[in-house]
């Protein structure tokens, strides 16, 4: 038998090499697979049903499946959606069709899975729906959105989640340490480094083990050791600004000063603090999805435009990427710093909850349900509700709140921007149901 060689090992990529071979091994994900939890008991007890696992790049999809892999009795079939067509798939359910008929299960690891067409999705419908296949599909996109629905209805989703900077520190820590990584070139690199690069990382496991394994290769070796400087590391990383991110929470402090300069219509502090995210690092689309948040907590109706800008920006910011969306995020946040600003719906979000989490939950009122059935109108449902295209102003005095919150008033408008003209609109309103309400009193 061929023994492969240390300089072959070495030519496999780290982040390859050092990939965890148990659940033991596994790092992040505790709300999936910490004591007690449900994917960690379906992994152990090898009743693993379909599903999805949808989650950012270098978080231990692929790990997870992996591992799976060595736990099941079941037969394990990788499969790649970016190689493999109808025709692959045919063939894979015929062979797992068969296993099925002689009392042997079969998981379907697909990477990827997005990548597949509605066509090649519903190839695996039949299959999955008799059993013939245990379906794990692994997904950087929204299922809900990438995935057929009947297809999805059959998977149970489960989210992996960004990796902590502790997270990557403990695996760029066993990558030195572990005879499959760096172990036996006893590396010597400071604690404050190996943090830099799992901030530089985002989350990602795969990032942070590449950058170390060219960090390592780029040091310098004398008697028999390697010695990782700060210069090789922020040659490597490129990102000055993060080697200064001695606590981890930079990341939060600059969306938060990008928020708080945007909120006070500082537009040049506003641009300053994008810069320093997307120059730093930072993942363009988290930066939207901020944005997007911004425009309705922040202007609100203020100017409705916002909010379709802000969600504009998020696709332009997905379809074409760094570094060419970071003027489509300038042109987003300029626009959203000198907008006129409301936080009007915020407010009225937080006191309707308020009173919704805290208050009894009352029963819909008999006069706003609908009364689809004989029994239900016999029942009263829906008596006594006034449709408002009835009226000339389309307009009634019917109250929609419950009876104890009856005069709560949530939403109040400002007189920012177009919020001006909801306010006067909503004055309008609530003086013509007090005028209308006194006259139905006078004639009962």
């Amino acid at each position: 038998m061929k023994q492969s060689s240390l300089f072959e090992n070495e030519n496999i990529p780290l982040a390859s090499r050092i990939r965890p071979r148990t659940l033991e091994e596994f790092v992040g994900q505790s709300h999936l697979l910490g004591e007690g939890k449900i994917l960690k008991k379906l992994i152990l007890q090898d009743q693993i049903p379909s599903m999805i696992f949808w989650g950012p790049p270098g978080v231990g999809k692929t790990t997870l499946a992996t591992i799976i892999a060595r736990q099941t009795n079941a037969n394990f079939i990788n499969f790649s959606a970016v190689t493999s067509g109808i025709k692959e798939i045919r063939n894979v359910m015929e062979q797992a069709e068969e296993s099925r008929l002689a009392g042997t299960k079969t998981i379907l690891f697909v990477d990827e899975i997005h990548r597949f067409n509605k066509a090649q999705q519903d190839a695996f419908l039949p299959f999955v729906e008799k059993g013939s296949i245990i379906l794990i599909g692994a997904t950087t996109e929204n299922p809900s959105f990438e995935i057929n629905s009947a297809l999805l209805s059959r998977c149970k989703v489960f989210v992996l989640q960004a990796l902590s900077v502790e997270d990557i520190c403990v695996l760029l820590n066993r990558a030195i340490k572990d005879e499959r990584g760096f172990g036996r070139q006893n590396v010597f690199i400071d604690t404050s480094l190996i943090r830099a690069i799992a901030v530089y990382a985002n989350g990602d496991a795969r990032c942070a083990l590449n950058m170390l394994e060219m960090i390592v290769l780029n040091s310098e070796e004398k008697d028999g050791s390697i010695l990782v400087t700060e210069q090789i590391v922020k040659q490597c990383l490129n990102k000055k600004s993060l080697m200064y991110d001695k606590s981890g929470e930079e990341h939060y402090n600059l969306i938060s000063a990008l928020h708080k300069s945007m909120r006070n219509s500082d537009v040049q502090a506003s641009i300053y603090w994008l810069v320093r995210m997307l120059e730093g690092g930072e993942d363009p689309l988290y930066i939207a999805r901020r944005l997007i948040r911004f425009a309705s907590e922040d202007i609100g109706l203020a100017d409705p435009s916002a909010l379709t800008l802000a969600v504009s920006c998020y696709q332009a910011c997905h379809f074409i990427g760094m570094p060419e969306c970071n003027v489509n995020l300038t042109e987003l946040v300029t626009y959203l710093a000198v907008a006129p600003k409301s936080n009007a719906l915020y407010v009225a979000y937080e006191a309707a909850r308020k009173d919704a989490t805290e208050q009894i939950a009352e029963p819909v009122s008999l006069h706003l349900r609908n009364a689809p059935t004989k029994l239900m109108k016999e029942l009263h449902y829906g008596e006594g509700y006034q449709y408002a295209h009835d009226t000339k102003e389309k307009i009634t005095t019917m109250s929609c709140l419950p009876e104890t919150l009856a005069n709560r008033v949530y939403y109040i408008p400002t007189v920012q921007g177009k919020e001006l003209r909801v306010k006067e609109r909503l004055e309008k309103i609530e003086n013509w149901k007090k005028t209308h309400k006194k006259s139905e009193e006078k004639h009962h």
